[in-house]
């Protein structure tokens, strides 16, 4: 848990770091959209060797990014497990009762790891270098068309920005709480799987009452400080557009445009 990164902002000075948050955001929107036009090998290879490259850019070991993802390979294996034994096509490799491997069960299976790895690669590198304030900024400006539709632009952005800023703090906290529970003789490693479930709820249980308390103690904060809505507030930091900003995007678009015409049909 100590190592999950997700959420997390190292500061930097890099190219990535300096883009408007705002085009930041529109870009992971469009390469999750181009990422599921990836369904062959070329393409694959093109998005793979994209993602590396923007993590170069960003400055960052990717030793460190590689090593705050494993927390969530598991997850990620259990889907591609999931698809690969319950999609049926092509020749069949093994087959156990229901269970079944197949040349196309096996295929889509290594295709949704690759999307799922790089989509979480790429959500990881938006959170690492853009602050949470910044992405908040960002939604509420980008949000901001809608608001004769009376979408609350402003608490969007807030929520967003609260959501990612204490994701790495109830990581730290799951983390002392099984500290203190293994101190207190609990092994979350041993037992069969119905054992190893039930091991997590001495965990579950103070976590929700850790959380709530602090959502209480935030809200308790900015009452007391006066805040209100988004309306007529102003900001230390403005957001500013620049050449790079819409480089970026057209790179990216660019690079839609290619995997549209070299996608399998």
């Amino acid at each position: 848990m100590d190592k999950l990164i997700l959420g997390r902002y190292v500061p930097g000075n890099s190219l990535i770091h300096r883009l408007d948050p705002r085009s930041k955001l529109l870009a992971m929107i469009a390469y999750v959209i181009i990422v599921f036009w990836a369904n062959n090998v070329v393409t694959n290879a093109i998005m793979i060797g994209f993602t590396l490259v923007i993590i170069l850019l960003s400055q960052l070991k990717l030793s460190f990014f590689l090593k705050g993802i494993q927390p969530m390979i598991g997850i990620i294996l259990f889907t591609t497990l999931f698809q690969m034994f319950f999609t049926h096509g092509g020749e069949t490799y093994f087959q156990l009762g229901f269970l079944k491997i197949t040349s196309y069960g096996l295929s889509q299976a290594i295709l949704i790891f690759i999307r799922f790895v790089l989509i979480i690669c790429f959500s990881t590198l938006l959170t690492l270098t853009t602050t949470p304030l910044s992405l908040a900024d960002a939604v509420e400006s980008l949000l901001k068309p809608f608001a004769r539709l009376k979408v609350p632009a402003h608490e969007i952005g807030l929520m967003l920005s609260l959501s990612l800023r204490f994701v790495p703090t109830l990581m730290d906290d799951t983390t002392r709480i099984m500290n203190a529970q293994r101190a207190r003789g609990v092994d979350f490693g041993e037992g069969n799987l119905l054992q190893k479930v039930k091991s997590i709820i001495p965990i579950l249980i103070p976590l929700f009452a850790s959380s709530f308390k602090r959502a209480d103690a935030l809200a308790l904060a900015m009452e007391a400080r006066g805040y209100q809505g988004g309306e007529g507030r102003s900001k230390y930091r403005i957001l500013q557009w620049q050449s790079r900003d819409t480089m970026a995007l057209m790179v990216l678009f660019a690079l839609g445009i290619a995997l549209f015409f070299l996608k399998e049909s």
